[in-house]
């Protein structure tokens, strides 16, 4: 127990990793120094997104087709599902190269019914990605997602799954990522609440960041934030929100915590709905214009939210709809480099720094044998 409270200091876990050259390797990231244009004699908006795309695909960070998919009695990915957002043509046609899929529930989960509904996401998610294996290969990695681009498949990561699905278990938590869980969102938990996290909370940020499974902050309080941004050694992760300078929703971000998580490199995924951006794909590349300028270029992404129960915006009906938003941006003078940034190159430089923290961690710590009954009864 003594090692324990050890770990638990602020100043303890922190440093393990401080010693190490470069906690965030950026080789490969996308620069605007090692980015080469593509050519573009025609010089149409519409036509330099699909060029752009086609080197630089979407990596989409919010899918919620596993959910979508349990009402339905049958469908067809391969060749086309109308009763949904998302299937391989119009990932094709949205020149999308990875997806996160998430794992949510509906309000009103939790205890031991949130940790059985996840894990039966978890199975439907496997059983989907491999029966659609001529479209789709499921990835936990930076090098498998690349890999299965390289094949000319989409990557399909599993997460964010809701922060009750792991039942205020640490065990449950090394059993889901066993079962590929890449992202937690931590809201929605006694842990993790509007007081910010209890020193159980704090335990399981640190296991996360051993086992390589992100931090998802989006809904999450202004103290839950701020004290994984100084707790966490991986990278985190708002998977669906926008500026709250813009539109005044409450998952969106104020500026501050957008400059806070610029800094720590985090990444904030901007979400295609009605309600968080907007009516229009205008609205949406304003959110992306002041995230950019408030939190750096590197700091932003986006996150289709397909196949989540949300309405979109005009021109971006489904996952098919990516190239108006980028052509859009063009029309905006983003640089090619820095749209190269936002649908691919971001996501990257977040999931290799989730592994090589996770495997330096691992290095320097055993699997934490916290229980929320000690820690915070």
């Amino acid at each position: 127990m003594a090692d324990l409270q050890n770990d638990l200091r602020p100043s303890a876990t922190a440093g393990d990793l401080d010693d190490l050259a470069e906690p965030y390797p950026d080789d490969g990231v996308i620069t605007a120094e090692s980015y080469e244009p593509v050519s573009d004699p025609d010089d149409a908006p519409m036509v330099r997104a699909h060029a752009i795309l086609a080197a630089h695909p979407v990596a989409d960070g919010y899918n919620g087709l596993p959910w979508a998919l349990k009402r339905l009695s049958y469908y067809d990915l391969e060749l086309g599902e109308g009763t949904v957002g998302t299937d391989v043509p119009r990932l094709r046609g949205g020149h999308v190269g990875a997806l996160f899929w998430s794992l949510h529930l509906p309000e009103g989960f939790d205890g031991d019914r949130a940790v059985g509904a996840t894990l039966e996401q978890l199975d439907l998610a496997k059983t989907v990605a491999r029966t659609c294996d001529d479209g789709l290969r499921l990835a936990a990695t930076a090098g498998q997602v690349a890999d299965a681009r390289n094949c000319g498949r989409v990557a399909v990561l599993l997460g964010p799954a809701g922060a009750p699905a792991i039942g205020d278990s640490l065990g449950i938590l090394r059993q889901l990522h066993l079962l590929g869980l890449r992202a937690l969102t931590l809201t929605g938990v006694s842990w993790a609440s509007e007081a910010g996290l209890t020193r159980f909370g704090e335990e399981v940020v640190r296991e996360m960041n051993r086992l390589g499974v992100i931090a998802d902050l989006s809904g999450a309080s202004a103290q839950t934030i701020r004290r994984v941004l100084s707790l966490s050694r991986a990278p985190v992760l708002c998977s669906r929100s926008a500026a709250r300078a813009i539109r005044p929703h409450p998952v969106n971000l104020p500026d501050e915590l957008l400059a806070e998580l610029g800094a720590a490199k985090g990444l904030c995924l901007v979400p295609l709905t009605a309600e968080q951006t907007g009516p229009s794909v205008r609205d949406v590349a304003d959110h992306l214009d002041h995230i950019r300028a408030v939190a750096g270029a590197r700091c932003v992404g986006l996150a289709g939210t397909y196949d989540a129960g949300s309405a979109h915006p005009q021109e971006l009906g489904d996952i098919s709809c990516y190239p108006r938003l980028i052509a859009e941006l063009l029309r905006r003078g983003w640089e090619e480099a820095d749209v190269a940034l936002l649908t691919w190159g971001n996501v990257q430089r977040l999931l290799r720094g989730t592994d090589f923290t996770a495997r330096a961690a691992r290095q320097r710590r055993a699997p934490s044998p916290a229980k929320i009954s000690e820690l915070d009864g």
